[in-house]
């Protein structure tokens, strides 16, 4: 590499060296008020600064961003991994099997052809809810998802083995995203090369939209196609423009009783009609002292719905404290933080603003209890007016049918009638809120309180519970709140982003 600003630097954590790039080697612009998210990109350049894909005037470029401007200079951006889940995983690795034949028929060695970057691929899209509302439902899905699946899981498990750089989390685990925040993400590398360790920010590229997810803890990140994914497996750069970058600050402190799908609900209402397409969103303000990790997640994961390339949150204490509760390794922690700070990407209480293309701004204070989707998250409902509006709906859509009123099924043998209006699926599902403990709790005590009220759910409801990983089925029965939630019909169904299967009428395996 050419390293012409002598970046190259060694950083001492826990009695061991590092080699870093320092971003403050770059004394043109102002690289101390860059986003956080363009000072990961900074990195990434300064490290493979070779001549040709990445230059001297590529970084310059950065170091000298006009936030106003719009995008015009290229870069060539390289992932530090892959993420990748199994409905748009496996061709990926049906490619590195081919390329695997193609060169045995050309004479070569098969084991040459590996990933150069690190691929994770997660099992969580093959499972669909074929039983629910009964205890035996996990176990019976399960085995119908190997059933439907053996022929796809086989050739994983061997592509597991096969290929090095590259590994499997199998199926009954956990959506691809929480596993990738829970488990995977690095949030800073540790690697060694040649002797020398090297640490730089974790960055990451999924064949999935909701890659954003791991923006939660300050790991740039964001879904591409297969092809992109592929090329990243292959230790490829991806090009992209310089982007813009949009401020979101964050004020004050949700008021109880608001959750965080009532913020990402309001804060997609005002990015959606901001016009954020094509755009990085980093969130920042002195809100974040009060916004637990798993809140920010679920706003990076809701990207997609804003329109933005990523949703993004600096490193700072919240995250060091998910790090540590999620298990992560002591001296991975401390690299984590010892990093961060000597790269300007540590965030603290007071700090001066970074500069953006454009900033909004919102008190938490003020968020209210709604309700919008599946749909269209931007058309958010004010729990307040939600009776109101709901009815004024149902008026017109029986209004302008031929012939309304109630529709018969048939439910274990009897005819039974179903009125407009009527809820016919109740999912607690998707990794927006399955993977909140907070939502999830709460879900738990709304059932509770229904329980004790002697409310059940009606016969006809296809109910289901599809955590977004483990983690949520232990806190459940450790409160004690996965009993109610059974008792309503909530039965946990599998562990991924469930396909509903609607055709079955009755609820009982």
């Amino acid at each position: 590499m050419t390293d012409s600003f002598g970046a190259r630097s060694t950083l001492d954590v826990g009695g061991k060296d590092y080699e870093i790039y320092k971003l403050d080697a770059v004394q043109e612009g102002q690289v101390d008020r860059l986003p956080y998210s363009l000072k990961i990109l900074l990195e990434n350049l300064l490290r493979f600064e070779d001549g040709r894909d990445v230059t001297r005037d590529d970084i310059l470029a950065l170091a000298n961003w006009d936030p106003t401007a719009p995008p015009s200079t290229e870069i060539s951006f390289t992932p530090s991994r892959v993420i990748l889940q199994d409905f748009t995983g496996v061709p990926a690795v049906v490619d590195l099997a081919a390329m695997r034949d193609a060169v045995v028929k050309l004479g070569g060695n098969a084991d040459s052809i590996n990933p150069l970057s690190p691929a994770e691929l997660v099992i969580d899209h093959s499972v669909q809810i074929d039983r629910y509302g009964s205890a035996d439902a996990l176990d019976l899905n399960n085995k119908i998802e190997f059933e439907r699946n053996r022929e796809r899981y086989s050739f994983l498990r061997w592509g597991q083995g096969a290929f090095e750089n590259f590994r499997v989390v199998p199926p009954n685990t956990g959506i691809v995203h929480q596993v990738n925040l829970e488990y995977l993400g690095r949030v800073v590398f540790d690697a060694g090369d040649d002797g020398q360790r090297k640490a730089y920010p974790d960055t990451v590229v999924g064949t999935d939209s909701h890659t954003t997810m791991i923006n939660g803890i300050g790991v740039l990140g964001w879904g591409v196609g297969g092809i992109e994914a592929e090329a990243a497996m292959l230790g490829q750069p991806i090009t992209m423009l310089i982007p813009n970058v949009i401020g979101f600050k964050l004020t004050g402190k949700l008021r109880e009783g608001t959750t965080a799908t009532d913020l990402v609900l309001t804060v997609t209402e005002m990015l959606r009609e901001k016009g954020v397409v094509g755009k990085f969103v980093e969130f920042f303000g002195d809100g974040l002292d009060d916004l637990p990790l798993a809140d920010r997640a679920t706003l990076g994961n809701m990207s997609p719905e804003f329109g933005s390339t990523c949703a993004i949150f600096p490193i700072d204490d919240e995250t060091v404290r998910y790090l540590k509760l999620s298990g992560r390794d002591a001296g991975q922690i401390e690299l984590i933080e010892a990093y961060a700070k000597a790269q300007g990407m540590w965030r603290y209480s007071g700090q001066p603003d970074p500069i953006y293309s454009d900033t909004l701004e919102l008190d938490m204070s003020t968020v209210e209890p709604s309700l919008a989707g599946p749909k269209r998250p931007q058309d958010r409902i004010a729990l307040s007016v939600a009776d109101e509006t709901y009815r004024k709906h149902l008026a017109d859509m029986t209004a302008n049918r031929d012939a309304g009123g109630s529709s018969t099924i048939d439910l274990d043998g009897k005819a039974v009638d179903i009125e407009d209006g009527a809820v016919l699926i109740a999912a607690i599902t998707s990794c927006t809120n399955t993977s909140n403990p907070a939502v999830m709790i709460a879900a738990g005590l709304l059932a509770r309180n229904a329980r004790a009220k002697g409310l059940s759910t009606k016969p006809w409801v296809k109910t289901s519970l599809a955590p977004g990983s483990k983690v949520v089925t232990d806190y459940l029965e450790k409160s004690g709140l996965n009993d109610d939630l059974d008792a309503l019909g909530f039965y946990t169904v599998g562990y991924g982003l469930s396909l509903i299967h609607i055709s079955e009428p009755t609820r009982r395996a």
